[in-house]
């Protein structure tokens, strides 16, 4: 059973996510454990302090390094990660093949950080992985730590109810979308299904399929590729 690990200073906004529709149903039938601490169960000062101003000015406070060693070090104690992901703008942009090669393994640990971010030298102690899920600024990295592990633990075996589900989804062999669905009823306000997916000629509903991912692909290649 794979065992995801998450520190983080907000863990009231993990719950809910965590145990809800695939998430849960993974946990419960044992495929991933997912254990969320508290950042402020290791500030042992009497106010439970986690972050401080930053050194040199600036707006913002940052977290402090001492909560996040004493977590981290303690849970390297108790088992060895495959890998210790640290979310930053700065990092490689997470993609499928990084998810699948993700969900191959044992242990993660995820490191999520809050406010202005997490003194630096969290990241330099124990991170294997810095992770950005987009150029863009977010409030805190468990939006980012909700991202990976939603796109890691639904390729575990077993944990879909349909076990080709995830192997046909977009972007999984390689650079491809996937061709538009639909379901009933076959027209709705003046917009109608596809007739050749109404057919039930198989090949030709392949053929379409494949000229539908194809189009969509570029597009989507396209709209990347541009500034």
């Amino acid at each position: 059973m794979m065992r995801i690990d998450i520190i983080s200073a907000v863990p009231d906004s993990l719950t809910s996510p965590l145990n809800t529709s695939i998430l849960k149903r993974a946990q419960d039938r044992k495929k991933v454990e997912i254990v969320v601490h508290n950042l402020r169960d290791y500030a042992y000062d009497k106010h439970k302090q986690i972050d401080d101003k930053p050194f040199g000015g600036g707006p913002g406070m940052l977290l402090k390094p001492e909560p996040f060693f004493e977590c981290i070090e303690k849970l390297l104690s108790e088992r060895k990660y495959d890998h210790v992901i640290f979310p930053t703008p700065g990092g490689k942009i997470f993609d499928q093949k990084t998810a699948n090669n993700f969900s191959l393994v044992e242990n993660i640990l995820i490191i999520a950080g809050h406010y202005k971010g997490v003194d630096d030298r969290v990241r330099q102690r124990f991170a294997t992985d810095e992770i950005s899920i987009g150029h863009f600024v977010l409030t805190g990295g468990e939006i980012v730590a909700l991202a990976i592990i939603d796109s890691v633990v639904r390729l575990i075996p077993g944990v879909l109810n349909d076990s080709e589900s995830a192997l046909n989804d977009s972007l999984m062999d390689g650079e491809f979308i996937e061709a538009p669905y639909y379901t009933r009823p076959a027209e709705y306000k003046g917009m109608a299904v596809p007739e050749v997916l109404l057919s039930g000629h198989e090949k030709k509903i392949k053929e379409w399929k494949e000229v539908q991912s194809k189009v969509l692909t570029e597009k989507w290649k396209k709209i990347n590729s541009m500034e």
